[in-house]
């Protein structure tokens, strides 16, 4: 008889981060450049790393060396609890929408085309490229379903899709005197979020997979920095 042996337990590294962690981690980095601690550049750059962070070990080295800074800690006592994050579900569940069917097929000869904003993407999307260029932008799409299919078939052309973070991404394509980018691949997901799966041939051309930040979060993070460099500047006023 075989004794059943306990699941191994996650460090407190991979456990998954939340929205919450985040944004604690993003006051800290605020603060830091009010202090003088860190330059407009490396607070961009880290401010941008902590949106996009997805476990705790991520988010870790964005405050490790700032002096105040107390880095979200995950709970030490228990199993990691599979709901934890029903939030994420949540944020996630209006953006699957089942009975559409969405937009299925992008086509670029000689020329481009381009599916971004608020749009919806069907359970299978079909992009064709032959000297010409498309790109498939996620960052603000629906979902006809929780699992999409894209086959992209880049001749002498280019294919670029942008999936928002939370979103995994499953790349099984074949690149010939040419290439299919995989470095998202694996990447997990978020709990309820829907899964991508990027698959077909690229020849003499290439199909590129990226992940952003969506729009309407850039433009929050740029009015954000917009604020802090005014209160800095009001501040250099008063001292001097």
């Amino acid at each position: 008889m075989t004794d059943d042996l306990p699941a191994p337990r996650a460090s407190a590294a991979e456990l998954r981060a939340s929205d919450a962690d985040r944004d604690r981690v993003a006051e800290i980095l605020r603060d830091a450049l009010a202090e003088g601690r860190l330059e407009m550049a490396e607070f961009d750059e880290r401010l941008e790393a902590a949106y996009l962070a997805r476990t705790y070990g991520e988010l870790a080295p964005l405050t490790a060396d700032l002096p105040a800074a107390t880095a979200p800690a995950p709970a030490a006592a228990g199993p990691v609890s599979l709901h934890k994050d029903t939030a994420a579900v949540g944020s996630w569940a209006g953006r699957i929408v089942g009975d559409a069917r969405g937009s299925t097929t992008g086509l670029a000869v000689l020329g481009g085309f381009q599916r971004k904003g608020r749009w919806t993407i069907g359970r299978r999307f079909t992009a064709v490229c032959c000297m010409g260029g498309g790109e498939i932008d996620l960052r603000e799409a629906d979902f006809a379903a929780s699992e999409v299919v894209i086959d992209c078939w880049a001749f002498m052309g280019g294919v670029n899709v942008i999936v928002p973070p939370g979103v995994e991404v499953d790349v099984r394509g074949l690149g010939i005197m040419g290439g299919f980018d995989s470095h998202e691949d694996g990447v997990p997901g978020d709990p309820g979020a829907p899964r991508v799966i990027v698959r077909g041939l690229a020849l003499m051309g290439g199909v590129g997979v990226e992940r952003k930040l969506p729009t309407s979060e850039k433009r929050r993070l740029k009015e954000e920095r917009r604020r802090l460099k005014a209160e800095e500047r009001g501040r250099g006023k008063e001292l001097g």
